[in-house]
C-alpha cells in the first residue's frame, strides 16, 4: 500500500475515532499533497511518487522545527505543543532514521566508493548518500559528519 493509500486509512480511523488534531493534521497533509500534485501537473506527472512525497513531509516537518523553536522563543509553549503533536503524525509516515552509529556507517561506505580523499570531494560523497539513502538519512546531520571524516 502506497502512501497515500495510508493517508487515506489514517483520515478514516481518525475520524471515526473522533480524533481532531489528528484528521487535522492528516487533511493538511492531504490538501499539501494536492498542491504537490498540480505542481507537477505542467512537466506530465498526473501524481506524484512516493520518493517526492517523503520529500514533501520531511519539509513539512522541518517548517514545524523551525516554527517550534519560535514559539518557545516567544514563550508560546501552547502553540509549539501543537506543532510538535503535528510533527508526531507527519513523521508516523516517514521511514525510519538511521541512528548515528548506522549513519557513520553509511558515510564512511560512500566515502570508499567514491575514493574521496580531501574536503573537496564533499559534493561527490553528498550526491552518492543522497542517491542511495535519502529517504532515511537526514542530510542536514550528514554534512557534519562527511566533513570531519574527509578532514574538514
Amino acid at each position: 500500500m502506497g502512501l497515500r493509500e495510508n493517508f487515506t486509512a489514517a483520515l478514516k480511523t481518525a475520524m471515526l475515532a473522533k480524533d481532531q488534531p489528528r484528521v487535522g493534521t492528516l487533511r493538511m497533509i492531504t490538501s499539501k499533497l494536492k498542491d504537490t500534485d498540480i505542481n507537477a501537473r505542467p512537466k506530465g506527472i498526473e501524481a506524484v511518487p512516493d520518493e517526492d512525497i517523503i520529500a514533501m513531509l520531511k519539509a513539512m516537518v522541518k517548517s514545524r522545527r523551525e516554527s517550534v523553536a519560535l514559539y518557545e522563543q516567544g514563550s508560546r509553549q501552547d502553540l509549539a505543543d501543537k506543532e510538535l503533536a503535528e510533527i508526531t503524525v507527519i513523521e508516523a509516515f516517514l521511514p525510519a532514521q538511521l541512528d548515528d552509529a548506522a549513519t557513520e556507517a553509511v558515510v564512511a561506505e560512500a566515502i570508499a566508493e567514491t575514493g574521496a580523499t580531501t574536503p573537496k570531494d564533499i559534493g561527490r560523497v553528498m550526491g552518492v548518500l543522497k542517491a542511495k539513502h535519502a529517504a532515511s538519512l537526514d542530510m542536514s546531520k550528514v554534512n557534519p559528519i562527511v566533513k570531519r571524516l574527509l578532514g574538514g
